[in-house]
């Protein structure tokens, strides 16, 4: 059986010499301790990082110069400005030199679209022009490299071993007045679900000062060894810090810088499938002890899933012999292993626990987020009344084709849903196919409305299939039918 990624071959070149210390922080000793010895060990490994990017303005020309009359008394004499110009955009960030001989691992939006990129070394003030090994915006993660030998390498520490009330330290250049050190506690580990930020998120959060200028770089541990790339926070209405900062753990940035410098890109496993958390409502009408794993949504055909059985429905809870908590724990443990990898599932299938071993293939590139202009499916003419206000329609083949649905797929097309309503608060929306109701399959309107209202007990399980740009595929929802009709 082939294993996950911990430690990645260089290939041909020999790699960066990387110091690494595992052993755990001396959390006594440092109760009350002056930080200086940490900060002369650890800083003068943060460097600054200066990024520029060539912005062209396109010739912004006056219309009464295409005037014929005007043109007579101008001729071919236009202003400068006509032609156009380009303008320096600079941005400023962060760096960690974690090799001797010049590899700095850095946030991905530091240069992400640079077309230049100065590194300056914090202790002699020396700059160095930077090249891009690698970078992988789905982690916020870059690495560059510069010529330069016998730097100040700062030591990787083990993010896994960090506790949430561990002191730490952050260090970078906010707001372009030097080189800064603030100090803070661990507040919250494997923080994920944040919207606009990277896609794979596992961040330490920390109270320590992060303000802009601080992204890329380094958040250490009280030994003064890396633990973590300072990369965003959640800023007040000036855009600076209010003690709520996150970092991508160390653990996870190694992963990612290593497969960087040994190919250039990352490559990472998948199993073709949709996932959803679940719910306390999907838990009660799955009957489910609790809300813990991934439940599968949706199984793609000629899927490594789909070979090994995976079953729509299904709720994976383990995975390599690991527990899963969440879509989210369970889609970091698949990002970690290569293409190719064999690894081991366990999960809930028809309330039975089950082990099975699949392959994966490789993750894809990011699907384009907007499908284009659709057509609004057709009214409906059914009532609902036992899903509370949900109007369907017999799914049309155009309808079908727009919605990316497969041939043979059967359904009943939501075409009007009241806002006031059981089942918009469950999640369902205009345009949705209702597939099954409490896992009885829905073939046309009719069959909706007969389920419907033949559906008992507290909650009605569906599965629908959904359309979000080019995006599609199938869900589950849980509408509470306790109120219904009340």
């Amino acid at each position: 059986m082939a294993a996950c990624f911990h430690l990645t071959s260089w290939g041909k070149e020999a790699g960066p010499a990387i110091k690494v210390e595992t052993t755990p922080v001396n959390r006594a000793a440092r109760l009350g301790a002056s930080f200086a010895p940490v900060v002369k060990k650890a800083a003068p490994s943060v460097v600054n990082i200066y990024s520029t990017h060539f912005v062209h303005i396109r010739p912004m020309r006056n219309p009464l110069f295409a005037d014929p009359f005007f043109r007579q008394f101008l001729g071919s004499q236009f202003p400068a400005e006509s032609r156009g110009r380009t303008l320096r955009k600079q941005g400023l960030g962060s760096g960690v030199i974690i090799s001797p001989d010049g590899y700095i691992l850095t946030a991905n939006h530091v240069v992400d679209g640079a077309d230049e990129i100065e590194v300056a070394i914090a202790d002699n003030k020396k700059e160095f022009t930077a090249r891009v090994v690698g970078t992988d915006p789905l982690t916020d993660v870059a690495v560059l490299k510069i010529d330069a030998q016998d730097l100040p390498a700062i030591t990787l520490g083990d993010s896994d071993q960090l506790e949430v009330g561990d002191i730490v330290l952050a260090i970078g250049n906010p707001y372009r007045i030097g080189q800064t050190v603030t100090m803070g506690i661990v507040s919250a580990l494997g923080r994920s679900g944040l919207t606009g930020f990277n896609q794979y998120q596992n961040f330490i959060q920390t109270d320590a000062a992060i303000n802009p200028g601080n992204s890329g770089g380094a958040l250490v541990d009280a030994e003064g060894r890396l633990v973590g790339i300072n990369t965003a926070i959640i800023a007040n209405d000036t855009g600076g810090n209010q003690g709520i900062g996150f970092a991508v753990p160390i653990n996870m940035a190694r992963r990612v810088m290593e497969l960087l410098i040994a190919g250039g890109k990352v490559t990472r496993g998948d199993l073709a499938i949709l996932l959803q958390d679940i719910t306390p409502r999907l838990a009660k009408s799955l009957g489910l002890p609790d809300q813990k794993g991934a439940l599968v949504s949706d199984v793609f055909p000629n899927s490594p899933a789909e070979k090994a059985g995976i079953k729509s429905g299904d709720v994976i809870v383990g995975f390599n012999g690991k527990d899963i908590t969440d879509v989210n724990s369970f889609q970091l443990a698949v990002s970690e292993c290569a293409p190719g990898s064999s690894v081991m599932l366990k999960l809930l299938h028809n309330g039975r626990l089950e082990t099975v071993t699949v392959v994966l293939t490789e993750l894809p590139g990011e699907a384009a987020q907007n499908g284009g202009d659709q057509k609004k499916p057709g009214a409906g003419n059914s009532m609902m009344d036992a899903l509370d206000g949900v109007t369907v329609a017999d799914l049309e083949p155009e309808v079908r084709r727009q919605l990316g649905m497969p041939a043979g797929a059967r359904g009943a097309l939501v075409s009007n849903i009241e806002q006031a309503s059981n089942s918009t608060e469950a999640g369902l929306q205009y345009g949705d196919v209702i597939m099954e109701i409490n896992r009885q399959t829905v073939s046309n309107s009719n069959d909706a409305v007969t389920l419907g209202r033949q559906a008992k007990g507290d909650q009605i399980l569906l599965k629908i299939w959904r359309r979000q740009g080019t995006l599609a595929g199938t869900c589950y929802l849980s509408v509470d039918n306790t109120r219904i009709g009340k």
